[in-house]
C-alpha cells in the first residue's frame, strides 16, 4: 500500500497558512529536506484553493526542487466547486469521488508515495479521516501570530512514532512522524 505523506511548514505557534509571510530564511538544508521528501512521491493531492493559487505560478516557475516536481507529477484536485479547473496545468485531474474512497483507491494502486503540499483544509480532512501515513514537518523559528493552523480539534487522538529529527543552521527543525 502507498503512503500518504503530508509535508508542511509550520511556525512555532502552529500556523501553516502562507509561510512566505513568516518564513524569513530557507537555507540549503530546507531545500535538501524538501527534495528528499518529494523524491519518493509520484502523485499529489491538492485542494481547490491551493490549485487555484498555484496554477498561475508553478507552471512557469524555476524555484527548485519543487517546480520540476509539481509540474511533472499528477495532481489530484478535490473540489466542491462545479466550475472547471482554471488554467491548463499538465498532469492535473479532478478527483471524481469523495475523499475516503478516492484516496483509498490511490493508496491501493501502483506507484510511490502520495504527497500533500499546502491545502490546509484538505490536510485537516485527511488527518481527521486517518488517511495520513507520514507527517513531514518543518518547524520554523518564527511566531506568525495569525493564520490558519494545520492541527485543530478535528484531529483524533493518536500516537505517532518519531522517525527523524534534525536541525538546519538557520534554526528550522525537520521532524518526521509515522503512523504505527
Amino acid at each position: 500500500m502507498r503512503d500518504v505523506v503530508l509535508y508542511t511548514l509550520l511556525s512555532l505557534d502552529g500556523v501553516a497558512e502562507e509561510p512566505g509571510n513568516w518564513m524569513f530564511e530557507a537555507d540549503d538544508e530546507v531545500f535538501a529536506n524538501l527534495a528528499s521528501v518529494i523524491a519518493t512521491q509520484d502523485d499529489v493531492l491538492l485542494g481547490r484553493g491551493t490549485y487555484d493559487y498555484w496554477v498561475d505560478y508553478w507552471p512557469s516557475s524555476d524555484v527548485q526542487p519543487f517546480a520540476d516536481f509539481i509540474n511533472r507529477t499528477t495532481k489530484h484536485v478535490f473540489t466542491s466547486d462545479p466550475a472547471p479547473l482554471p488554467g491548463r496545468w499538465a498532469h492535473t485531474v479532478p478527483a471524481d469521488d469523495s475523499l475516503l474512497p478516492y484516496v483509498n483507491r490511490l493508496r491501493a494502486g501502483p506507484g510511490a508515495d502520495i504527497g500533500v503540499h499546502g491545502s490546509i483544509g484538505l490536510a485537516r480532512d485527511l488527518l481527521a479521516a486517518d488517511l495520513v501515513d507520514r507527517l513531514e514537518l518543518v518547524l520554523v523559528p518564527t511566531l506568525a501570530g495569525t493564520g490558519r493552523h494545520l492541527l485543530t480539534e478535528a484531529v483524533n487522538l493518536r500516537r505517532l512514532t518519531l522517525t527523524k529529527a534534525a536541525r538546519s543552521r538557520t534554526g528550522a527543525v525537520f521532524l518526521a512522524y509515522r503512523r504505527p
